[in-house]
């Protein structure tokens, strides 16, 4: 009613949405609704990444807004002190909860949860009393585990499957927040929860620290806690550029007493490893060729971020690599892929890629996003000296030879092997053995995908030489 013709009614804030059509229609009014903060919210790039619009662009964004508004604060010209009608310190909080939705006779308009002025407040959130005993970091008698990330991986496979490690004992877990950490820490029965990273890698209670963050974080903490003296389990991938893999490498070599393990699991599975016995039987190269349905994931998904997840050839493709060397016997030599010219809404998500391996077998990898979900999500043949083996999916295995025809079929559950790789894990440390990826090939896998991406880059074959990138980086 106040409106000029052809104005603009903003809505600001959750209220309701019922327009007087003919009043709009007679002025010819402009209805808006404002997104909280303004311009910019939800926007990864400006709200995770600093990427500012320009100012002769957009005037007021989220951040420009704040910073008005403290502005005003700072000046006095606005004043909020007349607004406040209850404080509240943080460890009372759940008092200004129920004041405001219990209270029917007091009086109430502002409600403030205070916080210590001080700076130096303490991160680590403790359940349990601290441990009186220290662990040497030599030490493998005893597998305690720190764990950095507890995201939804983490929380719903990584931890059940260490869990189910007789020996392992969950002393600390640290994530970006407190409520996660905390939550983990309940529900998995961890001594401490932390959202300091450095109290988990410096904790000599830890002699085993899991890394479960996001992409762009594993190389810097892997080489932390190598540097720590732990012995590291780094969820795929280990890092997302070459520079790192040789820092890595040349870290690793100078800690000769820990172990480094990657969560290759699929070699693990028990599928997997009856399939691995009946072709390393072959006497000749294999002929493999896996189809997989990884199904779309949108572009604006963290793990498409180049800066913090990669893509999905680095984040994804590196588990089919590894475990077609752990099946062939070595590693790649050359690599070549391609991606479908679809780019626009899958990013590098289609790729066919073909690797040739140092003993003459071959594989091609078709990783797919664009089909169907509802779809089997993994198929693997393999071809040679007169048999064909069929993995589908990690619930049927199908293995020919000389006629003969043995099927495997696990209806109810699929194993990917994430506790078998847990056990083998925990035996390694326990008996101070090799760790069960051996070294070299968790390079090669790593090297492989990040080939792959530089053949998509550039197109053509790319050759690959393990053995003389590991030797460069430690010379």
């Amino acid at each position: 009613e106040i409106a000029r013709d052809r104005g603009v009614v903003v809505a600001v804030g959750t209220v309701g949405m019922e327009i007087d059509r003919k009043l709009y229609y007679e002025k010819e009014l402009d209805f808006r609704v404002s997104r909280s903060y303004g311009p910019g919210r939800y926007d990864t790039a400006y709200e995770q990444k600093g990427y500012d619009y320009p100012i002769g662009y957009v005037r007021w964004t989220e951040t420009r807004n704040m910073e008005a508004f403290l502005e005003l604060l700072a000046c006095g010209q606005l004043q909020l002190r007349p607004l406040i009608t209850h404080r509240f310190p943080v460890e009372e909080a759940h008092r200004a909860y129920e004041l405001i939705t219990r209270n029917e006779t007091e009086s109430l308009l502002g409600v403030v949860i205070t916080y210590p002025e001080r700076a130096d407040e303490h991160l680590i959130l403790s359940r349990l009393p601290a441990r009186v005993t220290t662990l040497s970091p030599q030490t493998c008698s005893d597998l305690r585990i720190g764990v950095l990330g507890a995201g939804n991986f983490a929380t719903s496979t990584l931890l059940p499957a260490i869990k189910k490690v007789p020996d392992a004992t969950l002393v600390g877990i640290c994530s970006a927040t407190g409520v996660n950490s905390q939550g983990a820490a309940d529900k998995f029965g961890f001594s401490y929860c932390t959202t300091d990273e450095t109290a988990i890698v410096n904790d000599r209670n830890i002699s085993t620290i899991v890394i479960a963050t996001r992409h762009h974080l594993h190389a810097r903490q892997t080489m932390a806690a190598l540097q720590a003296g732990k012995h590291v389990f780094c969820e795929k991938p280990l890092c997302l550029k070459e520079k790192e893999l040789s820092d890595i490498v040349r870290c690793f070599a100078a800690v000769p007493r820990q172990q480094i393990m990657v969560g290759f699991n699929r070699r693990f599975a028990a599928m997997a490893i009856r399939l691995k016995s009946f072709v390393e039987k072959i006497d000749q190269p294999l002929a493999m060729n896996y189809r997989v349905n990884a199904g779309y994931i949108p572009r604006d998904h963290w793990v498409n971020d180049p800066e913090q997840g990669g893509g999905r050839i680095l984040g994804e493709v590196c588990h089919f690599v590894d475990f077609l060397i752990f099946l062939s016997g070595s590693v790649p030599v050359e690599v070549h892929a391609a991606t479908l010219p679809n780019p626009g809404q899958y990013a590098d998500e289609n790729a066919i890629i073909s690797l040739r391996f140092s003993n003459g077998s071959q594989a091609t990898i078709n990783y797919l996003a664009n089909g169907d979900r509802s779809f089997s999500k993994e198929r693997l043949e393999v071809f040679g000296g007169g048999a064909v083996a069929v993995l589908d999916d990690f619930r049927g295995l199908e293995l020919v030879h000389d006629g003969h025809r043995e099927v495997s079929r696990c209806r109810w559950r699929q194993d990917k092997g994430h506790a078998a790789l847990w056990h083998a894990f925990s035996r390694a440390l326990q008996k101070a053995g090799p760790s069960p990826i051996p070294f070299h090939e968790i390079v090669a896998s790593t090297l492989a995908t990040l080939r792959i991406k530089e053949s998509i880059a550039f197109g053509g074959s790319v050759p690959m030489d393990t053995a003389a990138f590991i030797n460069a980086a430690t010379e």
